[in-house]
């Protein structure tokens, strides 16, 4: 298969994908009214206009407040707004009517949007919409008194991927060197698309680590990121130190070592704010080196976790940009032309919205102070970027005009596993060396065109592979991403310099250079993988493509149980996990709240490391809330016994926010939020799988909800939606459902309620 078709192939699917979410959004645009919309998390409604800024890149700066004249309560309702999030500024209608013109979007011929507004920052009690420059009804626009923010698809992301993508076919087609012998691609691309074979720079025997606790795997990998010359994937089970990891990486590439002669220039990308700001904090968080300076960080952004932690704020660009010593110059533009935004929205002095000749000729001052501010600020910019030796943002936000011309040595993606491949190429055109962080393991990137023709029910994506076929094969499903390729197998998929499909070792490719001596009897290619949906994240992709010598896995684990742990290690790690001795038999009675009653008690609730409430013929079956088989489910019964078996832990001294509640179904989470929220608090966490990925409890309570006399499993079936749901535990793992309906679901579904049944305490509901 040539690059090329791969990369159409993905922007097909991108294009469905698109299409996918701007048809949800305007669904439940066309069928919801204002106040439902809130409900679901979509809309601020009745919001009023706190004051009008300028912020970097010139966008305007709307920050949006519930007004006290017409709430009781000023913070925000719960929604699901997050800084990047596209949205629409509105005037406050009771009713939904037609679009007014004091709205600020603005769409192309197409319907999709072009320079949207996005959020660009969110509190508690205030929203912040950013405005860019090059909105064309941005001159008309007035603001109302009262208006609405709602959130829209972020086409934005797409244009960026679809924009990578078509780079990357862009140099495919050229020559791979110019008139004057400079490459045209990069030998990093050509690795990724299956052009040339990685290649390995010297053994590493020894090194001197920054971090000495670092375990043999974790020091392992340190090693083989330094020795890959194109890229290297770092396998991170739950609870094994990913980010650990990657903190002792990022220090050895940015530091002059025996081992690395020059300081290198990183870019960090995370799939989420949430991973980026995660590795913020640990580089804001390391001491002070005992000669030099302070490593140089800024982030592209606005962080996340902000209030969390002061040291965040300061590491931004606009925090920088704002503290060089030529901000001033920028600084005496941008009083000026907040002065006259706020005349424009009726927000200056007398509130007197000016009208006529007067407000255009105040517009044309607007558009010229504009242009000397940007002109001013791109100098401040790329002096703080050039400045910074390490550089973070999300991996779409890498593609933003900040990072425009900046080159990198390496760049480290984070979550990489949870990342659309697309979006990982945005800043891989930025960098000559690649290293990806993730778990194939745990939950894939979310994939809206998938559930458009493959029904839940159907769907099993135990390995990303399952669901893969080649359109140029022979059809057979390509192997298990962790089934090492043997050298008889005559099965394989075609590729460049591959057209019979058999397996090609790395000793054998032109101009490769293999892994070393070792890695070479492992490491072969199998050619590029066709993928049919976009949840082969490209981690996986290259793993299929040059089999387990791309990859070191992290194998110590410092989160579970040593009970809690050996489902998952058994069935989806090889059985090479192991739990570290400083939590293998950590309990919630070694809590230091707890509250031991009496002896019996301590061991039957406090000393037992995995319960499974069995309701197998109780009759508890699940309900469908919704008009279709597609509406979300929930279970009272097994609500019931969640909230029981809840209040008996916080009875013992176990605190609610020690405690975590997962469930696959929205409706579920609704159910039990109802039912516990008021006895317990927010402390309290009630979610489902998705919002608990990366984060970990001391006790977590699964309810299955699945019941019924079909035996269907629905989203159980996906094999690593449980495996992030069993292992968020640290001590105490109880996991509620109905064996008879479960256990017809899968064989690994079989496997689990087999091993619970004889490695669980087992306790059969509806006999009390």
């Amino acid at each position: 298969m040539s690059a090329s078709l791969f990369i159409d192939k993905h922007l097909d699917l991108l294009s469905k994908e698109r299409d996918a979410e701007i048809g949800r959004t305007s669904l439940i645009f066309s069928k919801c009214g204002p106040k439902l919309l809130e409900q679901k998390g979509l809309a601020l409604n009745g919001l009023g206009v706190a004051s009008i800024g300028v912020g970097l890149g010139n966008k305007t700066l709307i920050e949006l407040e519930r007004p006290s004249a017409y709430h009781t309560v000023t913070t925000l309702p719960p929604h699901t707004f997050r800084p990047g999030d596209l949205a629409s500024i509105e005037e406050n209608h009771v009713v939904p009517t037609r679009q007014s013109r004091k709205s600020i979007k603005s769409t192309d011929a197409s319907g999709r949007d072009k320079t949207m507004p996005t959020a660009s920052q969110v509190s508690d009690s205030r929203i912040v919409i950013a405005v860019d420059p090059s909105h064309s009804d941005l001159s008309d626009f007035e603001l109302p008194e009262r208006c609405r923010v709602l959130k829209l698809a972020n086409s934005i992301t797409y244009d960026r991927m679809e924009g990578a993508l078509r780079q990357l076919k862009g140099l495919i087609g050229s020559p791979t060197l110019s008139e004057t012998g400079v490459p045209m691609r990069s030998r990093l691309i050509e690795v990724l698309l299956g052009l040339a074979m990685p290649s390995r720079g010297p053994t590493v025997h020894s090194m001197t680590f920054f971090d000495n606790s670092l375990n043999d795997s974790q020091k392992t990998a340190v090693m083989f990121a330094l020795e890959s010359v194109e890229v290297a994937c770092i396998h991170g089970p739950p609870g094994t130190g990913k980010t650990h990891t990657l903190i002792e990486i990022i220090r050895q590439l940015t530091s002059i070592t025996p081992v690395n002669p020059t300081a290198l220039r990183l870019l960090i990308c995370g799939a989420s704010n949430l991973s980026v700001d995660n590795i913020l904090e640990r580089l804001l968080a390391l001491p002070a080196p005992s000669h030099g300076p302070r490593l140089r960080v800024t982030r592209i952004g606005h962080p996340a976790r902000v209030i969390a932690h002061e040291g965040a704020l300061n590491a931004t660009l606009e925090t920088q940009a704002d503290r060089s010593d030529q901000a001033a110059l920028v600084r005496d533009v941008k009083v000026e032309l907040e002065t006259i935004l706020n005349v424009l929205s009726g927000k200056g002095k007398g509130a007197k919205t000016p009208r006529g000749l007067e407000r255009k000729k105040m517009w044309e001052e607007v558009r010229e102070l504009r242009k000397e501010s940007r002109r001013r600020e791109r100098g401040v910019v790329s002096t703080v970027l050039q400045g910074s030796q390490v550089v973070l943002s999300t991996c779409h936000s890498s593609g933003g005009h900040q990072l425009h011309n900046q080159e990198f040595d390496v760049v480290i993606i984070d979550e990489a596993t949870q990342a659309l491949e697309a979006v990982c190429w945005i800043p891989i055109f930025k960098a000559k060396k690649l290293i990806l962080a993730g778990d194939p393991k745990q939950l894939p990137p979310t994939v809206l065109s998938l559930r458009g023709h493959v029904s839940l029910d159907q769907y099993s994506p135990a390995s990303n592979v399952d669901v893969l076929t080649s359109t140029l094969g022979n059809g057979d499903p390509l192997p298990r991403p962790n089934e090492a390729p043997g050298a008889d197998d005559s099965e394989n998929e075609p590729g460049p310099g591959n057209p019979s499909g058999s397996v090609i070792e790395a000793d054998n490719v032109p101009g490769a250079r293999a892994f070393g001596s070792e890695a070479a009897q492992s490491f072969c290619y199998r050619g590029l993988t066709l993928p049919r949906t976009l949840e082969l994240t490209m981690f996986e992709r290259l793993e299929i493509m040059y089999g387990p010598a791309i990859k070191k896995m992290l194998t110590v684990q410092y989160r579970m149980h040593t009970k809690i742990a050996e489902f998952p290690s058994k069935t989806m790690y090889g059985s090479m996990l192991t739990t570290h001795p400083s939590v293998a038999t950590h309990l919630l009675r070694q809590l230091p709240n707890v509250v031991v009653s009496s002896e019996e008690d301590a061991q039957e609730i406090l000393g037992t490391p995995v319960v499974f409430f069995d309701t197998a013929g109780c009759e508890y079956f699940e309900r469908l809330e919704g008009d279709s088989d597609e509406g979300s489910r929930c279970n009272e019964n097994e609500a019931t016994i969640v909230k029981q078996w809840v209040a008996t832990l916080v009875a013992m001294g176990v605190n609610p926010s020690q405690i975590a509640i997962i469930t696959p179904y929205q409706a579920q989470v609704s159910l039990l939020t109802s039912l516990l929220r008021s006895t317990h608090g927010p402390e309290l966490e009630i979610g489902t799988v998705d919002g608990m990925q990366g984060r970990e409890k001391e006790a977590v309570i699964i309810s299955l909800v699945r019941s019924n006399d079909k035996r269907e499993v629905g989203f159980l079936k996906e094999e690593r939606r449980l495996n992030v749901a069993m292992t968020r535990a640290r001590r105490h793992l109880c996991v509620v459902g109905d064996s008879s309906t479960v256990q017809h679901g899968s064989k690994y579904l079989k496997d689990w309620l087999i091993w619970l049944e004889e490695n669980a305490d087992v306790r059969y509901a509806g006999l009390d």
